[in-house]
Formats: structure tokens, sequence, C-alpha cells
């Protein structure tokens, strides 16, 4: 019999508190889970000073199945971190993904109703409105709202706006795209967290947290598809112009890799992870030499010789399926210009030898691997495509904690009791509803 801290559930019978400063991601996937905390330094710039990783068993394609084992690696991750940073978690910003993220375009459209009659200057308070009126668009009972991105603005029939405060206008449309999730999953991925001891600030998409992280603005305006190689799903996030266009989810991911090598070379799951990991391959230009792997006898027979070039010849038609499937998947969109920024691979599957080019091969455009951008701290714990969607949710987390801010007006002198007893109403919907 296992027993939990008895803290862990202590800390659910209490107020929330704040991570006094502390943003912190929690990327939790089918094979892993990555937990890292962020901290502004003296000079108000945010550095990683925590970083945390975990094995993960609970999860089948992006989906919680088996909830006590999740919320075990969500603990062990975030104390991992904890130890590194040297400070105590208590909320975290989490990813969410798998294939039942979906993403539907939709359009709002609004009369600008500003005090000035005359000149009808378009304000905060109507791109707020736009977006709301997007919102109303018919969504299914089981679906949550993740996320409203808005694309393009259109001024009194003047299109390709890309930000329409103060200008003067009478009819503001917007056409956003609206990222939705299923609303059992998002619950079951709380309960995880909260039963593990700490607080949802929100859920946020794997993919754009992951481009948040890796891609450069310039990608984002010349068009690129970032490919995110999960275990259970490969994750696609189209930009154009600047902008996300689409979310595509591919259920295939680096599992299936696995399982491949362990049903024809009759291996034990483990042994075939192993092996793809540490010697696999998909592009035979980069197989310099074809030694032979010595794989362990099972049940006292003995070891067995497998040449790398034979576990080639396995992981290269499913990865060149997964990124076949990616291709038409993109191939049937409406883009207004060619990816320019070609393709960016990133998350686990991203690190397997020969894997950018067989991808360039497949897409016929220029292919790279993609790492967290640097950003002060123990950069060479996180300058890994592995934990590209972790240090992405953190870059989000601190940018929405700081428009939330000043939305409250807590840059001017800090919170109104109000926001507080809004934030702790907040907290007992989550935990008890």
């Amino acid at each position: 019999m296992t027993f939990e801290p008895v803290w862990r559930h202590i800390s659910l019978r209490r107020p929330p508190l704040a991570n006094d400063g502390l943003v912190v991601g929690l990327d939790i996937g089918t094979t892993k889970v990555c937990a890292i905390i962020g901290e502004r330094n003296d000079n108000g710039i945010l550095e990683i000073t925590g970083v945390g990783l975990c094995p993960s068993t609970g999860l089948r394609k992006g989906v919680v199945v088996n909830i006590e084992a999740t919320l075990r690696s969500v603990s062990t991750a975030i104390e991992s971190a904890e130890m590194m940073s040297g400070r105590e978690v208590h909320t975290c910003w989490t990813g969410i993904g798998g294939s039942h993220i979906q993403g539907i375009p939709a359009r709002g459209v609004v009369a600008v109703t500003n005090k000035d009659r005359e000149t009808r200057e378009i304000d905060a308070d109507d791109i707020e409105r736009v977006l709301e009126v997007a919102k109303t668009m018919m969504i299914p009972m089981d679906r949550k709202i993740l996320q409203v991105i808005p694309q393009t603005y259109i001024v009194d029939g003047q299109r390709g706006i890309r930000d329409p405060r103060d200008m003067i206008g009478v009819r503001l449309e917007a056409d956003v795209h609206i990222i939705t999730c299923s609303i059992t999953s998002a619950q079951n991925m709380f309960k995880c967290v909260n039963r593990a001891g700490f607080r949802v600030n929100d859920l946020i998409l794997q993919s754009l947290a992951a481009g948040r992280s890796v891609l450069t603005q310039e990608e984002k305006e010349m068009g690129v598809a970032l490919i995110d190689m999960g275990g259970g799903t490969t994750d696609v996030l189209v930009y154009s112009e600047g902008t996300p266009f689409s979310t595509i989810t591919i259920p295939a991911g680096g599992t299936q890799v696995t399982s491949d090598i362990s049903i024809l070379k009759n291996i034990s799951f483990e042994t075939a992870e192993r092996i793809k990991i540490d010697a696999g391959c998909c592009w035979e230009e980069m197989l310099e030499d074809d030694d032979d792997i010595i794989v362990p006898g099972v049940g006292g027979r003995p070891p067995l010789p497998i040449p790398r070039s034979h576990i080639m010849t396995i992981i290269r038609p499913r990865m060149e399926e997964i990124f076949s499937m990616v291709k038409e998947r993109l191939d049937t969109l409406s883009l207004s210009r060619p990816l320019g920024g070609g393709v960016v691979l990133t998350g686990g599957g991203a690190l397997l030898l020969g894997a950018s080019e067989l991808a360039s091969a497949v897409f016929d455009m220029p292919v790279r691997v993609g790492s967290p951008l640097p950003m002060g701290g123990l950069v060479e714990e996180y300058r890994s495509p592995v934990y590209a969607t972790a240090v992405g949710l953190v870059l989000e987390g601190y940018e929405r904690e700081g428009k939330k801010g000043e939305k409250s007006g807590e840059g001017k002198g800090g919170g109104s009791r109000e926001s507080i007893f809004k934030r702790f109403g907040e907290w007992l919907g989550k935990e008890f509803f």
C-alpha cells in the first residue's frame, strides 16, 4: 500500500497561495511530464530556475486514462523542479493536447459604439466585444473553448488589418480561430493537478505553447508549420502572416514507432524504446556504420544481435507515414501564400536521428529541429525539443499574468479585495464543482 504525502491533501483545504513571483509551466504528455519554473530576476527579466522531468503512464493519445498514475507523475516532476529552484510551487499553467482538440473558424461582427459618435474611434472594448460575439457560435455541449485567436480584422469592408485600435469606423469584423477541447478531458486534467496538491491557472494548447518558445517572428510572418512530435499524437500548428491559422492533430506518435520495433523484433516495449532512443535512425545517409545492437534475451535466452540497419527499416516507414499524414492535411489548407518559413520539428520525436532530413524529403521544403530560444537561467537544462512546450507554457503564462495584472489594476498598487475574493471563488468552483 502506498500513501501520498499528508501535506498534499492539507493544501487543498486552504485558499490557494500565490506563486510569489514564479511562473510554472506543466506539460503533461503521453510518455513524460515536464515542469519548468520561471522567475523574474533582479533586472526584471524572466529566467528558468527549475526543470523537472518524470515518465508518464497515465495518458493515452493525450487523454487521461489513469488519474492516480498521472498525479504521481505530476508530483514527481514538480518536486524535482522545486528542488532545483529552491522555491515552492502552488499554481501552474498546464498544457493540453491530443486528438480531442479541434479548431473552428468563426467571424464576429459588431457596430463601433464609441461615445464620440462623430469619430467612432475603435478601442480595446470594441475589440473585446467582437471577439465575444465570435465565441457565440454553436459549440457542442461537450466542448470547452480553450482560446479565441484573432487572425485578421475588417473595418468597414477594409480587410487585412492586424490591429484596428484607434482606427475610425462604423462596422468592425474579426476572423478568428476558436480552439476547443473535450470538457471531460479538461476536467480530468484539472483533477489530476489539483489532487497532486497544485492549482491550475488555466489550460493552454500545447502546440501553441511550443510555437511560442521555438518559433521566430520572421518564421511566423513568412508562414510555418510547427510539428510537435509527442508520444501518443503529433500536433501541428500552422502560422500564416504572423498568426495561428490552423491546428491539426494526427493520432500517431513515438509510441507507434516503439511498438513496431517491439512487435517485429519480439522484444519488450521498454527495450524497444531504449533501442529507438540510443540507436534509432530514419535516414540512411545518417547511418555511418551498421553495428549490431545487443538485445538482452528474454526468459534465460541468449542475447540477440540486431543490425542498426534493420532497426532503420522499421522506424523509417512509420515516420514517413506520420509525415505524409501531416502533408495531406496541410495540402487541404487554403493558405494565402506558401509556407516560406518551412517546417519546424519539436517534441521528443524530433530528436530521432535523421528526422529532419526525412521530413524535408516528404514536405519538399526546409526543415529544422526547434529547441526553446534562450531566455536566461539554466539554459543547458531546457534547450531541448523535449522541453519546448513546458518553456512555452511559462512564457504564455507570464504574458497572461501581466495582462491580468494590468486589467485588474494590480500594476498600480496591488490587487483589490474584490479581485482576491473573485480568485478565491474561481478556485472553489474548480475544486468542488
